[in-house]
């Protein structure tokens, strides 16, 4: 008998996953997304500063796979009748569902980030930004993430007129090591980045930015890169998820009220077998797909899946197209003082780029991808 597998989402782990599971016998393999195209979103930021980056349809990194693509948009799961619903109308069914819908940008969190700010979170977002920043101006970004940090250097290295300030509610870099605070500060202080540390936005207004104390920020372009937030398909499908919207699963990556389902990547809750919860990176997404793929395999044979073993080995950040910090971690994430930096460490962060790519068109490629792996 054949299992109908649904796959929702087409990012990196969503592709990934799709291309992996395809390969079980008696396992028909249906992927869906809401676009045609493969957004390689840890670029977006070279994107919104005028680069040009190659995109891919999505069925030519299919091709030769056995991967049914849809496009569409997923607006309702009906987790008792195992349906999903597009938004065209169509209804797709399913044995196995894996909910890999990512995550978008939380502009919503703070007033008048919607109306003023410009997120960062999809193509559309980098393309919109990219216009904006034709016009000369300050630019504040907002958020001291990875998001925000490469960025606001991406901003620096190729603005020659007006000021580019960094404003975050945490300390620049919170997750990196002193060495490598302190070469973000060197890189921030190089490309003329005004770095506002612990400082927390109340509103987002025309001209700049409104703190939480009272003081304005005046700023002709706003980039909001303040956190993320997840579809709420997943809740209203009636799915147990934390407080975000994200699938709790088990140590499988089930969904711990629907054991038919998985759920990988940004929309997940995904934690290590010690209890440490995994960051949302492109390095936690492609290792999750693959657990997936062999946990659908288990399924398919009869046999009760295994654990997710997962741990991390650095965590990278692009300064620019010349500059990069590599920072090397603990199992659980937590930083060491050894760093690789500058053009060596930009090298090293776009091989992983392109490793990343390169995995969706051959997914065999996830276990060599660097940044994490099994443990």
């Amino acid at each position: 008998m054949t299992t109908r597998i649904l796959v929702l989402g087409a990012g990196y782990a969503g592709l990934v996953a799709a291309g992996l599971t395809a390969r079980h016998q008696d396992a028909r393999v249906t992927l869906v997304n809401a676009r045609d195209r493969f957004v390689e979103r840890v670029r977006l930021h070279q994107v919104a500063t005028g680069q040009r980056i190659r995109t891919r349809p999505i069925a030519e990194l299919l091709d030769g796979k056995p991967v049914d693509f849809v496009v569409g948009r997923v607006t309702a799961i009906d987790a008792v009748g195992r349906e999903v619903e597009l938004d065209d109308g169509r209804r797709l069914g399913y044995d196995t569902l894996v909910y890999a819908l990512g995550s978008g940008s939380n502009a919503g969190a703070v007033p008048g980030a919607v109306e003023h700010g410009y997120p960062l979170a999809t193509a559309e977002d980098a393309e919109r930004l990219r216009e904006r920043l034709a016009a000369d101006g300050t630019v504040a970004v907002v958020g001291g993430g990875l998001t925000g940090i490469e960025a606001a250097a991406e901003l620096g290295e190729t603005r020659s007129r007006g000021t580019v300030r960094l404003v975050t509610a945490d300390r620049l870099g919170p997750a990196l090591s002193e060495r490598g605070r302190e070469h973000l500060r060197r890189v921030f202080a190089r490309l003329g980045v005004d770095v506002r540390e612990n400082t927390r936005v109340a509103e987002v207004c025309a001209d700049g930015l409104s703190l939480a104390d009272g003081e304005k920020v005046p700023a002709d372009i706003v980039v909001w890169a303040a956190g993320f937030r997840v579809s709420a398909l997943a809740r209203d499908a009636g799915f147990a998820v934390d407080e975000q919207g994200r699938m709790f699963v088990d140590s499988a990556l089930r969904s711990v009220s629907h054991p038919e389902v998985y759920a990988i990547g940004d929309a997940a809750v995904l934690r290590r077998p010690d209890g440490h919860e995994l960051r949302m990176a492109c390095a936690t997404a492609l290792p999750s797909a693959r657990q997936v793929a062999r946990a659908v395999g288990d399924d398919l044979a009869g046999r009760e899946p295994g654990p997710f073993k997962f741990r991390y080995v650095n965590q990278c950040i692009s300064l620019g197209r010349r500059d990069a910090l590599v920072q090397y971690v603990r199992a659980d994430d937590s930083p060491v003082e050894l760093v690789l930096t500058g053009r060596i460490a930009a090298l090293y962060k776009e091989v992983i780029v392109r490793g990343a790519f390169a995995a969706q068109r051959h997914p065999a490629m996830v276990v060599l991808t660097p940044g994490g792996g099994p443990s």
